[in-house]
C-alpha cells in the first residue's frame, strides 16, 4: 500500500492540507503543539500528537512523507528533522528564511535521494497554467512586461514582513510563466505598523531579453486584490483571482504603428479563457503524491525554491540599500 503523509501544522493554512490529504486517503497523522489546531484532524479520526515522536510506532512507520505548514521560521529545522527520518517533504513557502539554509536543504535532499517540494500553489492554478500556455504558444507576441498586485487589509504578520509573506506567490508565478528568472532586482517599501517590518513593497524585476516586471504587495490596503497582468506586443492577458466568472481574460488590444508612422490604439475586444475546475491545493497535493510514489522531480523543486529565494533576498537587500539594483 502507498505510504501515508504526516502534516506538521494544522493552523489557518495547515488545516487545508489536512482536508485535501484526507480526501486522498493518504493522511496518516497530524502534528501540532496547539490542541485547538488538532480539532479538525481529531474529527477525521486521524492520529494526532504535539510531537512526531509521540505518535504510536505503527503510525510513524506508515509515514513516508510530510507536509510542513508551520510558521516560516520553523521550516528549516523541521525539514531537517523530517530528512533525519528519511521522509520526503512538501514545505510551504518559503523553503527557508535564508538562501544559505535552503541551499543546505537542497544539497542534503539530493545527497540522500529525498524529494523536497515547495508549496508555490499558484503554479497549480489553472489560470496560471493557461497563462503560461498563452506565453509559450506566442499568443501574446513578444512579452514586454508583467506585473502583479497582491493587496489586502491584513493579515499582518509579526515574524515576517510583507515581502516575504505575500511576494513569493507572484515571484514564483512570473518565473513559471516566463520560463526564466529575473537577473536584476530592486525594491522600495514603507513601514508604519511595526518598526523594522515593511507593510508595503514594490519590487522591480529585470528579466533576460528586456522584459520588465514589478510585484506590488501590501497588507495596508482598503480592499483585496489579486491580479497578474502580462503585456505582449500582440495581446495582453489579465489573471484576476477574485473574478470567478472571468479569472483569465485575453485582451486583443495594443498600440500599433500605422503606414504613416503614427501610433494608433487597437481594440479588437476580449475573450474569457475557459479554465479547468481544479482546486490548486488539491492539484498540488496530487502532484506531490505522484512525485513521492514515482520518484520524479517536482515542478516546484528545490531549484525553483532557490531561484525564488534569491529574488526575495535581493529585494530585501535592495530595501536596506534605499532601492539599489541587485544583480544576479
Amino acid at each position: 500500500n502507498p505510504g501515508g503523509v504526516c502534516v506538521f501544522g494544522a493552523g489557518r493554512w495547515g488545516r487545508n492540507h489536512v482536508r485535501v490529504l484526507a480526501e486522498t486517503g493518504r493522511l496518516a497523522a497530524v502534528v501540532d503543539p496547539d490542541p485547538e489546531a488538532l480539532a479538525v484532524a481529531r474529527s477525521l479520526g486521524v492520529p494526532v500528537a504535539a510531537r512526531f515522536d509521540e505518535l504510536d510506532e505503527p503510525v510513524r512507520r506508515r509515514c513516508v512523507a510530510a507536509v510542513i505548514a508551520t510558521p516560516a521560521a520553523t521550516h528549516y529545522d523541521l525539514a531537517n528533522q523530517c530528512l533525519d527520518r528519511r521522509l520526503d517533504i512538501l514545505v510551504e513557502k518559503p523553503l527557508a528564511l535564508s538562501l544559505g539554509d535552503a541551499q543546505k536543504l537542497a544539497e542534503r535532499a539530493e545527497r540522500e535521494e529525498r524529494i523536497v517540494m515547495t508549496g508555490h500553489i499558484l503554479l497549480f492554478h489553472p489560470a496560471v497554467r493557461a497563462l503560461r500556455e498563452l506565453v509559450v504558444g506566442g499568443e501574446l507576441g513578444d512579452i514586454r512586461y508583467v506585473y502583479s498586485n497582491r493587496l489586502n487589509l491584513g493579515r499582518v504578520r509579526r515574524e515576517e514582513n510583507i515581502l516575504w509573506s505575500f511576494a513569493p506567490h507572484d515571484l514564483a508565478a512570473m518565473e513559471f510563466i516566463l520560463g526564466v528568472p529575473p537577473n536584476r532586482v530592486r525594491a522600495d517599501g514603507g513601514s508604519w505598523l511595526q518598526p523594522g517590518l515593511v507593510d508595503v513593497t514594490v519590487t522591480h524585476l529585470g528579466f533576460p531579453g528586456g522584459i520588465q516586471g514589478h510585484v506590488f504587495v501590501s497588507w495596508l490596503h482598503p480592499g483585496k486584490e489579486h491580479r497578474l497582468v502580462v503585456v505582449g506586443s500582440r495581446k495582453m492577458a489579465v489573471f484576476d483571482d477574485l473574478r470567478p466568472e472571468a479569472r483569465l481574460l485575453l485582451h486583443d488590444v495594443g498600440i500599433d504603428e500605422d503606414p504613416a508612422g503614427a501610433l494608433a490604439t487597437r481594440d479588437d475586444g476580449q475573450v474569457v479563457i475557459a479554465l479547468d475546475e481544479v482546486e490548486p491545493l488539491s492539484a498540488q497535493c496530487a502532484h506531490f503524491l505522484e512525485c513521492i510514489d514515482s520518484r520524479q522531480r517536482p515542478l516546484t523543486d528545490t531549484a525553483h525554491a532557490l531561484s525564488v529565494l534569491w529574488v526575495l533576498e535581493a529585494a530585501q537587500r535592495s530595501l536596506e540599500r534605499q532601492g539599489e539594483w541587485i544583480q544576479s
